[in-house]
């Protein structure tokens, strides 16, 4: 990796937050442990993950879906391991090439390791009370959620519930619980069984009812630890409850959808009858600067 400076921009979706770095010629090598040093919180810039912006044309991995969607996500989490999908990251993201001026609002398309995402950037509106500052609505087409049979349990400490293993492109364990607070501090991975249904780690979020439609959850991201925000966990949240209220829209034929409180914020999910999956809710850039040259030695050390 170059150490002369890089440019990156901190953002956030909903409170879950990223560094973003353009790299449109595929240029840099991040390696997990400089991955893991830029987004420490004490050391580094501090995110919850880094999301690089590179053409998918020049990107090994996004090369057989140029054709159909310019630029690539490439979403490390914040120990430095690869994330195959991120819904607020690819909400941020979108916002980013819209800020940078590289796509207008609308409608388009955005690869990422879990395939393409359709992404539609609301038109600015003027601002009102209650909103964020700096970022508009935007809503990504989260795929289709996958619901492998088989039973999972969670478990914190003593206390254990039924989950629903729920695929987004990334995986999902959801327990309902009766406190949020039962999940415990999230500071280590919760204990999922059996261990085999997740060959390659689990997000598990943790649920309480607030109305009808309307839940609110906790979660831990494999790789991040608790965040305030997970946008495909907000929507295996949905499909999860949803099927729990015994709404599935592919046999009623009409799209079901629930507001997913998260600690950072609010998501509002729908799901479609052809199972298609939605996610609308806000993205902020908070800023931008330069890495420091001796800063990235440092960190490559």
């Amino acid at each position: 990796m170059s150490t002369s400076r890089i440019p990156f921009l901190k953002g956030h979706g909903t409170e879950n937050d990223f560094v973003i770095v353009p790299d449109f010629d595929n240029a840099l090598d991040f390696t997990a442990p400089a991955v893991a040093r830029l987004c420490d919180r004490r050391a580094g810039i501090g995110g919850d993950g880094l999301l690089r912006v590179v053409r998918s044309a020049v990107h090994p991995e996004a090369a057989a879906m140029a054709a159909e969607a310019e630029w690539f996500m490439d979403y490390r989490n914040s120990d430095g391991s690869i994330a195959e999908m991120c819904g607020n990251g690819v909400r941020v993201f979108a916002h980013y090439l819209q800020r940078a001026g590289l796509v207008s609002a609308g409608d388009l398309a955005i690869a990422t390791r879990a395939g393409v995402r359709r992404v539609h950037i609301a038109k600015p509106t003027a601002p009102h009370s209650g909103s964020v500052a700096g970022g508009g609505e935007i809503t990504v087409g989260m795929g289709t959620a996958l619901l492998p049979e088989g039973e999972v349990t969670v478990a914190v400490g003593d206390r254990s519930w039924p989950a629903r293993h729920v695929d987004m492109g990334n995986p999902h364990a959801v327990a309902f619980v009766e406190n949020l607070a039962h999940a415990g501090d999230l500071l280590t991975a919760p204990t999922v069984h059996p261990a085999s249904a997740y060959p390659y780690g689990r997000n598990v979020e943790f649920v309480v009812d607030r109305g009808p439609a309307h839940v609110a959850m906790r979660v831990h991201e494999r790789g991040s630890g608790e965040t305030r925000s997970c946008g495909t966990g907000a929507c295996a949240v949905m499909v999860a409850a949803a099927r729990r209220d015994g709404v599935d829209p592919a046999v009623t034929g009409r799209p079901a959808t629930y507001t997913v409180d998260v600690p950072g914020g609010r998501l509002v999910i729908s799901e479609h009858p052809d199972g298609r999956v939605e996610m609308t809710g806000p993205a902020v850039i908070v800023g931008e600067g330069l890495l420091d040259p001796e800063w990235i030695a440092i960190a490559l050390a």
